[in-house]
């Protein structure tokens, strides 16, 4: 078997074969995102072959969604790891970098939409199904182009690795009972989960997860009621197709423009607030959506939610990086993807019910805006209160004691005044005993 060999670098090279990282990972979204975006496309034809309802003919498309960001499951086996990868080769330039690499779905959703289309008058949706199913088969290209990297703040580096090889060595030596063994065992595994998944404590990471998960159940039935909701106000099928087109293509515009705007020295310290101000205006564009009941006033509603969700699709990989840092940045985007996929699974279905309940499509798009302004607000709070309690800290020091000092690393202030004292009795007791010997 041929041996894998790893790029060994001090720090993120952020170019050089990076880009082909990015290339990769551009296709990867493609394949995956654009196409299951496509998939609202065929749930006109669906629920009339089926002969099934709103909240029945979701579920096809929710549980393609829950597979693709489920880990190890569907295309999460491409999409997340590249997604990582991209994190590994860039630092200066990370939010560029992910622009370009995420902006594989909305351009890919605007190739997409009106091909399908075709694909499915031309071939029924069977045959269209068939063809987008040999057009995903390039996966297997860009994971060629994956060329594993070894930072030196890696886990995995090359003098860790030698400490571990010479642990293995040893306990090969001793007998596979013996108690040094199961020790060696038993503190690797105790070590590797908790550099692995240690993030998992983090008070910031819990609280990006929780709103992660209110985040995606809003997100996620425009692509699938989108088409229908055009059609019932009386769109035609090309128009209907024509508006995730418009979609995807802003959608490419807020990739690129969120991630270069965000590198910038201006902002690239406020990445989390933009990313807020992203979600928030997503959700508000939900809340206008049931008043938006022709060709003319969708339009400029698809160009609005388009480049502000391609604005913070693009701020997800760089807004964890920040919490987790690099190290741990691949299993933390593990997590994050996967708690996309419970909301993805069941929001669909949910809004159909609601559209079946009660013949509109108000409710659904109500609860989605509320669920994405929730989300934004949440991180918020959650960011005021860390400031406020920073804020707090200093505080606590008098400046009337000069042997006070406080020393922080942001979460946990550390005093040594009691340390200060303890040495000046100590030093008193032996000028004393000094004293009495004389």
């Amino acid at each position: 078997m041929t041996k894998i060999t790893r790029v060994g670098s001090a720090s993120p090279p952020d170019g050089g074969w990076g880009w082909m990282i990015v290339a990769g990972c551009f296709l990867v979204t493609i394949c995956t995102r654009a196409v299951t975006r496509c998939i609202s496309i065929f749930f006109v034809e669906f629920q009339t072959y089926f002969a099934q309802d709103y909240s029945q003919t979701a579920w096809i498309h929710s549980i393609v969604d829950c597979m693709t960001m489920l880990c190890g499951l569907g295309f999460a086996l491409c999409y997340s790891p590249a997604i990582a990868m991209v994190g590994k080769y860039f630092s200066r330039r990370k939010a560029f970098a992910y622009g370009i690499a995420m902006s594989g779905s909305g351009i890919g959703t605007f190739i997409l939409a009106p091909v399908v289309q075709l694909l499915i008058e031309q071939f029924s949706w069977r045959g269209a199904l068939l063809i987008l199913g040999g057009f995903v088969l390039n996966l297997c290209v860009c994971g060629a182009l994956m060329r594993p990297i070894t930072l030196k703040e890696d886990p995995s580096g090359p003098e860790k690795s030698h400490d571990r090889d010479a642990q293995r060595e040893d306990c090969k030596q001793a007998s596979p009972y013996s108690p040094l063994t199961k020790e060696w065992t038993e503190t690797r595994l105790c070590c590797s989960l908790q550099q692995g998944y240690g993030f998992l404590l983090m008070s910031d990471f819990v609280v990006l997860a929780v709103s992660v998960l209110f985040m995606a159940y809003g997100c996620s039935p425009l692509f699938v009621y989108l088409v229908p909701y055009a059609l019932s106000v009386g769109v035609s099928h090309h128009q209907a197709a024509f508006l995730m087109s418009i979609l995807g293509v802003i959608d490419i515009v807020g990739n690129i423009t969120f991630g270069w705007l965000t590198d910038r020295r201006c902002l690239k310290n406020y990445r989390y607030v933009c990313y807020l101000f992203a979600v928030a205006l997503d959700g508000l564009c939900y809340l206008c959506l049931p008043m938006l009941q022709s060709f003319p006033l969708l339009v400029p509603f698809s160009c609005t939610f388009g480049y502000f969700d391609g604005a913070y699709v693009t701020l997800i990989p760089v807004v964890t990086a920040e919490i987790v840092g690099t190290t741990s940045l691949s299993s933390a985007l593990g997590v994050v993807y996967f708690l996309h996929a419970v909301p993805y699974l069941v929001s669909p279905p949910i809004a159909g019910w609601l559209v079946d309940t009660t013949g509109s499509y108000t409710a659904a798009f109500l609860l989605c805006g509320f669920a994405m302004i929730f989300s934004s607000i949440l991180l918020g709070f959650a960011k005021i209160a860390k400031r406020m309690k920073r804020t707090q800290v200093p505080f606590l020091v008098k400046d009337s004691d000069p042997k006070l000092h406080l020393w922080t690393n942001g979460s946990v202030a550390y005093s040594i005044a009691k340390e200060l004292d303890q040495k000046d009795e100590e030093s008193l007791a032996k000028a004393r005993t000094g004293c009495n010997l004389t």
